[in-house]
């Protein structure tokens, strides 16, 4: 028996009498659960060093980065060492509150003028509608092109300098690294900081609007550092961080625990 899941975050201390038992009892079934498992596979090191933390047997905890994309063939798109007029950023994703894009359109908007970017958000959502009358007064150059999908999201993928991701949760990341592209992403379940490194961008905290204009500052500044950051996402996606790698876990720890249970019986 297989567990596989995010990790196990720390169960807030509780003053009262119930809340404390209520910990406890958290805290034990978890452990049991683990412990039950002949193996357990965490979304991100993260997940893994928390079930670790609960448990003696660490050695049957194995790390699979959760992964929404193909290992991508040949070389990422080639750009200019140079931004070409205006850096161009880029966020795709669903147009939620939680996405934190009223952020992103604050801080661009808080960049010194050489370095404002032209800023695309493409998806629809239930915030669309609001993001776009903020933005005629935040920050009037925004685009909101809408869903996109196939050849047409490719396109601006391509036409991009830097992917953004200011809110929790998104998948786009991922893509975005497999056309060569920085980023900048917000901490979320962990997961992320298995992507985003200093070599390929900048892992900023939760709602942080100050932390967001300081990373697209510093990632603005130079293009020449943003295409070489560009080129070590592709890399990270094509070497480490993709579906194959990903399953590669999935049936060495199937083999491993079949072997195991044989053995034993």
């Amino acid at each position: 028996m297989i567990g596989w899941g995010l990790g196990a975050p720390p169960i807030e201390k509780q003053t009262n009498l119930i809340g404390r038992i209520e910990s406890y009892w958290r805290i034990r079934s978890r452990k049991k659960l683990i412990e039950r498992l002949d193996a357990v596979i965490a979304y991100s090191q993260k997940g893994a060093v928390e079930y670790s933390s609960i448990t003696r047997a660490s050695n049957k905890i194995y790390t699979a980065t959760n992964s929404v994309t193909k290992r991508p063939d040949g070389s990422p798109p080639e750009r200019s060492p140079h931004f070409v007029d205006r850096a161009n950023v880029l966020f795709v994703g669903r147009l939620q509150s939680r996405k934190r894009i009223d952020n992103l359109l604050k801080a661009c908007a808080s960049l010194p003028k050489n370095l404002q970017p032209q800023l695309k958000i493409i998806g629809d959502g239930p915030e669309r509608n609001a993001l776009v009358k903020m933005a005629e007064s935040v920050y009037p150059s925004a685009e909101f092109p809408g869903s996109m999908h196939g050849a047409e999201l490719k396109k601006y993928f391509i036409e991009a300098d830097l992917f953004v991701l200011p809110g929790t949760g998104g998948l786009a990341v991922q893509e975005a690294m497999t056309y060569g592209l920085p980023v900048i992403v917000s901490e979320g379940d962990g997961t992320q900081a298995d992507m985003v490194r200093p070599e390929n961008g900048w892992l900023i905290p939760a709602n942080d609007e100050v932390a967001l204009e300081a990373a697209l500052e510093e990632a603005l500044l130079d293009a020449a550092r943003l295409r070489e950051m560009g080129n070590n996402s592709f890399r990270i996606v094509q070497d480490e961080i993709n579906i194959e790698q990903m399953v590669k876990i999935f049936i060495k720890v199937l083999n491993l625990t079949n072997y195991s249970v044989d053995h034993k019986s």
